[in-house]
């Protein structure tokens, strides 16, 4: 399985942009997806996430903001990142699980399969 993630590049505060993740192998329609971010000097997070059954999760920070959806048929997932804010600049990774969750799970080591990253880059 490989994933494939896209649409990052620089907006300015208030913007949106749509990242894509596009996924490889069969594995996708059992599994569960999510995207994760990571800043300059910080952490990785968990920013949202989708089971195969469609139940959501989101950071606090996020909520409201951004939206997680899939859709089987592609093999694909998105973000749609609306009233973006400096704070949000990053690299966001889209993840797969292999088996399927009933919720999203929050520890990074639970996701088998990593995008190569997409830069998000928000200015004041």
């Amino acid at each position: 399985v490989q994933l494939q993630a896209s649409g990052g590049g620089v907006v300015q505060a208030g913007g949106s942009l749509r990242l894509s993740c596009a996924a490889s192998g069969s594995i996708f329609s059992t599994n569960a997806m999510a995207w994760y971010r990571q800043a300059p000097g910080k952490e990785r997070e968990l920013v949202a996430g989708i089971t195969s059954g469609g139940i959501t999760n989101y950071t606090d920070s996020v909520k409201d903001r951004f939206t997680i959806s899939r859709d089987k048929d592609k093999n694909a997932a998105y973000l749609q990142m609306n009233s973006l804010k400096p704070e949000d600049t990053a690299v966001y990774y889209c993840a797969s699980t292999i088996r399927p969750y009933g919720q999203i799970p929050e520890s990074s080591t639970t996701y088998n399969y990593w995008g190569q990253g997409t830069l998000v880059t928000v200015s004041s």
